[in-house]
């Protein structure tokens, strides 16, 4: 395929995966329970930090989480107290435990009350053509507070040469608006262009097939040669292209 072509491919898709169907099968139906926008945010990103093997398991552990915050995460981050802590004791989702999530809470709240909230960090620290400073930035804050060293493993970094793949898929949810209804846009502040492609081993070996990558780590430096591809076939909307990679990687076997 000449580069039209591939557009025209993958524009198909993106229309074919990219409908209201692919929210029941995914972890993107977590957050899709909740309408406060804070509340999205929040279950988004602990989804999302739990986004890795069975899709299954994943969505399982997901809501389990938020039970465990009376289906209320927001309302929880900011009121609960030590003891409620102790109602996490027993979770886990593959090396994600239970002194994680705790920890985890704890360090949202403190990014609510002395941050201005999650969107905030990103809005300051995004640059003209990428948030992966920002998702940087976010590390740091996110550890500001005494934690465990175990912990820092479930945040990625993308100035320490990650995709951010987790990180990225939540922007996505976040920051992405169409009519379809799967992304929330929610974000008004950041602009969609400067999206990265959640990259993980499906989108990656699909966008090697298709020429859009050649570097064969799925790390930061292959992100930013894919942004480089998916931008230059929409410079505003890039990472619509991530439900084309994503739909041929996983329900095509592409």
């Amino acid at each position: 395929m000449n580069k039209l072509e591939l557009k025209e491919f993958l524009d198909t898709k993106v229309l074919e995966y990219n409908n209201p169907n692919f929210i029941d099968s995914d972890p993107i139906q977590i957050p899709h329970q909740y309408n406060l926008k804070e509340d999205i945010e929040i279950s988004g990103f602990l989804t999302a930090t739990i986004a890795w093997g069975n899709r299954k398991m994943i969505i399982k552990n997901a809501l389990k989480m938020m039970d465990l915050m009376d289906n209320s995460p927001y309302d929880f981050i900011l009121n609960h107290n030590q003891t409620d802590l102790e109602r996490f004791e027993g979770f886990v989702h593959r090396t994600f435990n239970a002194s994680d999530l705790k920890y985890f809470i704890k360090a949202l709240n403190h990014i609510y009350k002395n941050h201005n909230g999650l969107e905030s960090i990103f809005k300051i620290n995004a640059t003209k053509d990428s948030l992966q400073p920002a998702i940087h930035q976010l590390k740091k804050v996110f550890f500001e507070l005494p934690h465990p060293t175990r912990t820092t493993k479930h945040m990625s970094d993308p100035m320490k040469g990650s995709a951010s793949k987790r990180l990225n898929m939540w922007l996505r949810w976040l920051i992405r608006k169409d009519s379809a209804g799967v992304d929330f846009g929610i974000w008004k502040s950041i602009s969609p262009s400067i999206l990265s492609c959640p990259l993980d081993v499906h989108s990656g070996n699909v966008a090697r097939k298709l020429g859009l990558l050649t570097r064969k780590q799925n790390d930061a430096k292959a992100l930013a040669e894919l942004d480089l591809a998916l931008r230059s076939f929409d410079r505003n909307d890039p990472v619509k292209y991530d439900f084309a990679l994503f739909g041929l990687g996983v329900f095509e076997s592409f």
